[in-house]
């Protein structure tokens, strides 16, 4: 299975924002962003006019950076987009949005999206009370998605990492039970309450090309 081994940090430095992709980190000065805002590599950029191109290049690869998808999968995810009825940038991102990884995330059980990434492929999470270790498994409404327990407890990290809950705002199209450790997919993911700052209209158009 093919995935991203490198700094993520870079891809940070590349869009020249910040995506939030190591959690806690990103808040603090040891964040990359803070340290050097030049995008990697040795060579000094020359300052110039960005074309309508490279702007939606940048903004599809703000998305697929943010949800930690590569881009044959993010293409996948643009054709089931354009199938559906519905605007094609708003369907994009909640397909993305519904993806079990980013629900994890959503719901504070990780610190960022590639943590709950390595936690659902490690098979800590059930959905609907079922073992599922894939990260881009979609959900639906309805679906329950709870912590795997071990012989009737949750293991010791579990309650170190959940410790706390909430420890961020939760999307109003998810329920969290702090209590039991799961979370509830209340309804469709509404794009107006997606913040991750991307426009999905210039990932639509670049694609369009």
């Amino acid at each position: 299975m093919a995935r991203y081994i490198d700094p993520v940090c870079r891809q940070c430095r590349r869009i020249g924002e910040k995506l939030f992709l190591k959690g806690e980190r990103c808040f603090t000065p040891r964040c990359a962003i803070e340290k050097r805002r030049r995008p990697p590599g040795n060579a000094n950029p020359r300052r110039r006019r960005a074309s309508d191109w490279s702007l939606q290049l940048r903004e599809k690869q703000k998305a697929r950076f943010t949800y930690g998808v590569l881009e044959r999968q993010f293409r996948k995810y643009f054709e089931m987009a354009r199938e559906h009825s519905g605007v094609t940038g708003d369907v994009l991102l909640q397909l993305l949005e519904s993806r079990l990884d980013n629900v994890v995330y959503r719901l504070a059980f990780a610190e960022s999206r590639r943590q709950a990434r390595q936690l659902v492929n490690h098979g800590h999470f059930t959905v609907n009370g079922r073992r599922m270790d894939i990260p881009s498994y979609l959900v639906k409404e309805g679906d329950v998605i709870a912590w795997k327990a071990v012989n009737g407890t949750v293991p010791e990290f579990i309650q170190v990492l959940t410790d706390g809950l909430p420890k961020r705002p939760v999307p109003l199209w998810l329920r969290l039970d702090v209590a039991n450790l799961k979370g509830e997919v209340a309804s469709t993911p509404d794009p107006t309450e997606i913040n991750t700052g991307i426009e999905s209209r210039m990932i639509v158009e670049f694609y369009s090309k």
